[in-house]
């Protein structure tokens, strides 16, 4: 029962470190934000979020392909800017239990809301430098979230406080082959962030210096008499990295009614690099500085205190195939879309002290699809109707599922509106509702051994308005 506590004080190698990296790999796996799966994030473009997303690079006339699927610049004739603003707003509810390493139960509620609402905006720029070279620029949120628990609630050790965000800047190129055919690219400069807060129980590390199986061997009545169980302790982590990543694609119109895209952009591997700082109560302190002797430490490395990490983390690859038919009085079409979630198997974090070991912590998440339909109605020259459906399958499993990522397939039902006010400007607004399956949690277990099961009812809505001017 105590045999990772046990090992983590015979070998010489404070308790918090291991801690420290179970905690900054889970803020890492962060909760859905919106429509896309797991911390994805496709919410920079209302227009197309009518429809679902369906015909996001095809349906014409959106500089969010800047973006998105650069190919499809080609059809934007003249000089635009665009600035979009996604209200998003999720509920993430918890129902279950959660007891401690003895399978003692932990007292405390269910969390409360987890979910948020927050501002996701989006600006881009597109312009014709010639007959057939289109060039943009765009500053996205391509993956993001932030989650919010009460301090008290049964699944505190696992997780309290979560935000995390890649901020993306993308330079875009298109050039027309053909009359019929263009093809994209682009360089992606992606600084991602992260920052968590979680509880620390402190009687549970307080076995593992001084329970049974430790040099000290005390009773257990003895060291929860010393730390009585509810010493609980606060962590927060913090980390940022920057790195590069690029995109390409074609864009073919196939008859004078049809279009196809097809757009790939590549992972990024980022070296997050963090900081982590530690609440430890006075009780805990002093055992601590008592035991230090005994298990061959010294100040510089006492559990506990503020100390540094590494890990490489990588945000996925993706391939879209948008395909887009258009009538006089109505245009429809379909989007599929492949996230390649399977480079997130696990995440290995090293230390700035370099006598402590790596740690690691499994995800074993698999690649996830996008599938949406949807169109438009022209009811008049100046306002257009949209709608669509969207069905987005999740890359995690009950077996390694955690409270930070209560991710489950979901459905996504969308509706809009576009307005042009003049030849030069035009505005769009969106609302779209996520439906959730039941996100089951089959034993996540914290860094302190502390094991929650359960699940999670999830639901969102979002709410969408751009405004683009031509030159």
């Amino acid at each position: 029962m105590h045999t990772f506590f046990r090992n983590s004080v015979r070998g010489g190698r404070p308790y918090a470190l291991a801690a420290l990296g179970l905690a900054i790999a889970g803020a890492l796996a962060m909760p859905q934000q919106a429509h896309a799966s797991s911390f994805q994030l496709k919410e920079d473009t209302a227009q197309a979020m009518g429809r679902a997303y369906a015909g996001s690079a095809t349906a014409g006339g959106d500089v969010s392909v800047v973006a998105n699927a650069p190919a499809a610049m080609s059809d934007l004739k003249g000089t635009y800017f665009e600035a979009d603003v996604t209200a998003i707003n999720f509920s993430a509810q918890f129902s279950g239990s959660a007891h401690d390493v003895l399978g003692n139960p932990i007292s405390g509620g269910n969390g409360g809301d987890a979910g948020t609402t927050m501002p996701l905006p989006s600006f881009f720029f597109a312009t014709q430098l010639t007959d057939r070279l289109h060039v943009g620029a765009s500053i996205t949120v391509p993956f993001g979230f932030k989650t919010t628990y009460d301090n008290d609630w049964v699944g505190r050790y696992n997780s309290v406080y979560s935000k995390f965000e890649s901020l993306d800047g993308t330079m875009s190129a298109s050039f027309d082959v053909t009359d019929n055919l263009s093809i994209g690219a682009s360089a992606i400069a992606q600084r991602t962030s992260a920052t968590l807060t979680n509880a620390i129980n402190f009687s549970s590390v307080a076995l593992g210096l001084a329970g049974p199986g430790t040099a000290l061997n005390l009773p257990v009545n003895q060291v929860y008499a010393l730390v009585p169980p509810g010493s609980d302790g606060l962590a927060r982590i913090s980390g940022a990295s920057w790195a590069w990543g690029w995109q390409a694609g074609a864009y073919w119109k196939v008859t004078s009614q049809d279009k196809l895209s097809f757009n790939y952009r590549s992972k990024i591997t980022h070296r997050l690099q963090g900081t982590a700082n530690f609440n430890v109560p006075d009780n805990v302190s002093a055992l601590v500085g008592q035991l230090a002797p005994a298990l061959g430490l010294t100040p510089a490395t006492l559990p506990f205190q503020h100390t540094t990490g590494t890990a490489l983390f990588t945000t996925p690859s993706t391939a879209t195939v948008s395909y887009w038919h258009q009538e006089q009085q109505f245009g429809f079409g379909a989007d599929v879309a492949w996230t390649g979630w399977d480079v997130f198997k696990n995440l290995t974090v090293n230390y700035g002290n370099p006598t402590q070991p790596t740690t690691t912590q499994m995800f074993n998440w698999h690649n996830s699809w996008y599938f949406s339909v949807g169109g438009d109605y022209y009811l008049t020259d100046k306002l257009t109707l949209r709608g669509g459906f969207g069905y987005d399958t999740t890359p995690t499993t009950a077996a390694f599922r955690e409270p930070r990522v209560p991710d489950e397939t979901r459905k996504l039902v969308s509706a809009g509106v576009g307005y042009k006010a003049t030849d030069h400007f035009s505005i769009n607004a969106s609302y779209a509702h996520i439906f959730v399956n039941r996100a089951s949690i089959n034993g996540a277990v914290s860094p302190t051994g502390d094991v929650l099961s359960g699940s999670f009812d999830d639901a969102g809505n979002l709410f969408a308005l751009s405004a683009i001017y031509k030159f």
